[in-house]
């Protein structure tokens, strides 16, 4: 019975009666995605859950029996992981796109170009990796050759949006309306967002080691692969856009904490784009910029705490310091989009309020789940041993004109000091 409902909602309908008295049915609408999304989802949760408790397991055991090979098992679960990771986004990506096709809801000018940015930003990142094994050169060349394709690839998705924003078809085809100063007022609040989270990185981040290179190019492609992976897994999905994750935004946050805020807020930056692929609600320029880059770029900030010398000893109250300023942020961002470009949907309801308890229902509980499980991996005295050879701050360069230090040192200490020749003994012949 379910196989042929399956069958006949991936068929679309079937008639009865002829001419003027046929009539369309339509069995089980959506029935295929929608099972195959949620059924999917939940097969996903518990084999997350078990891979997490069977590698944990193997790890400790790997530890305590053969230390040596804890290095080798590492890189071998972090294989398995990301392989899971790629497998939920493919199968979950595929199915959201028939999702869309169904209802209607692919606008080829937008979401085409945007997948085949997104086949280029990961082509890149694997191919500056690739060449960062070989010389610097070699990464150097190809990095500003994958950075120009990326480049292109983006400016070519920014035009498809702004001929799909001008278009009108944005605001037509979610019935609304946005008015000039409800435009000016996102424009507005998406500058200061992005001003204030530019700041924040910069300052924090000062201490932070400059430029990519391949351990962070390669760590970044992975943590933004399993927070992707793992947004899919969302007990609670919000009607309007939102969701409450299993703990999505830990591994962004884990490597903010790793590499510094700079990179951070630059993988949480990617990381937004690609959840325009994956729930697309594309109303105004500003409120696409509100509702993913920005608010995910501000998860980046979790490592902003990472270095300050007080907090050294507690690395879990770093971190959990670091996601609660991210979280209001990002709530920040979400708040102002619902406030000026959701407003229709709570006529009865003053905007604000309605902006307020409708972000904050996932907002917050999806941050404080994140900061929870990076507690209990930041207390792992192993995992800390690992993170914190990332997270040191570069070393300050010499000033200019000073020597190091061993070239002031006194000639004695540069080399070891002869033995003194005895003295000679009266009446002994002198050589």
């Amino acid at each position: 019975m379910l196989l042929s409902s399956l069958l006949a909602a991936y068929q679309g309908y079937w008639t009865t009666g002829e001419g003027e008295n046929e009539v369309e049915h339509y069995d089980y609408p959506d029935v295929w995605t929608s099972f195959a999304q949620e059924s999917l989802m939940n097969v996903f949760l518990y084999a997350a859950i078990a891979l997490v408790v069977i590698l944990l397991a193997v790890g400790i055991f790997v530890r305590y029996k053969r230390q040596e090979s804890l290095a080798s098992y590492t890189r071998t679960a972090m294989a398995l992981a990301v392989g899971f990771a790629v497998t939920v986004i493919v199968t979950m990506l595929s199915l959201e796109f028939f999702d869309m096709a169904e209802k209607g809801y692919i606008f080829d000018i937008v979401l085409w170009p945007s997948v085949v940015c997104a086949i280029v930003l990961v082509l890149s990142a694997a191919a500056v990796y690739v060449a960062s094994l070989f010389s610097k050169k070699a990464m150097r060349i190809t990095g500003i050759a994958a950075g120009s394709l990326s480049g292109a690839a983006l400016i070519c998705v920014i035009v498809c949006l702004i001929v799909y924003y001008a278009s009108g078809d944005a605001e037509g085809n979610n019935g609304v309306t946005v008015t000039s100063t409800e435009s000016l007022a996102m424009y507005l609040c998406a500058l200061g967002l992005i001003a204030v989270i530019a700041v924040l990185a910069f300052v924090c981040g000062r201490k932070d080691k400059k430029g990519f290179d391949s351990k962070s190019i390669s760590y970044a492609a992975v943590c933004i692969a399993l927070s992707f992976a793992l947004s899919y897994i969302s007990p609670i999905h919000m009607p309007q856009g939102g969701s409450v994750t299993i703990g999505s935004l830990v591994p962004l946050m884990i490597y903010s904490y790793m590499f510094g805020t700079k990179k951070g807020v630059f993988a949480g930056f990617v990381y937004g784009l690609l959840q325009i692929i994956q729930d697309p609600w594309l109303i105004h320029p500003a409120q696409m910029l509100l509702d993913y880059p920005i608010a995910f770029a501000a998860i980046g900030l979790s490592g902003m705490f990472a270095h300050v010398k007080k907090l050294e000893k507690l690395p879990q109250l770093q971190i959990a310091l670091g996601g609660i300023v991210a979280s209001v942020l990002r709530f920040a961002a979400h708040l102002f989009s619902g406030v000026f470009a959701f407003s229709y949907l709570a006529p009865d309801v003053d905007a604000w309020i309605y902006s307020l308890g409708y972000n904050a229902t996932y907002v917050f509980p999806d941050i404080a789940i994140a900061i929870a499980v990076c507690i209990i991996v930041f207390s792992s005295r192993a995992f800390m041993k690992q993170v914190r050879k990332f997270s040191a701050p570069a070393k300050e360069a010499p000033a200019e004109g000073a020597a190091p230090e061993i070239a002031n040192a006194p000639a004695e200490a540069a080399a070891p000091a002869q033995p003194e020749a005895p003295a000679p003994q009266d009446g002994a012949k002198k050589q």
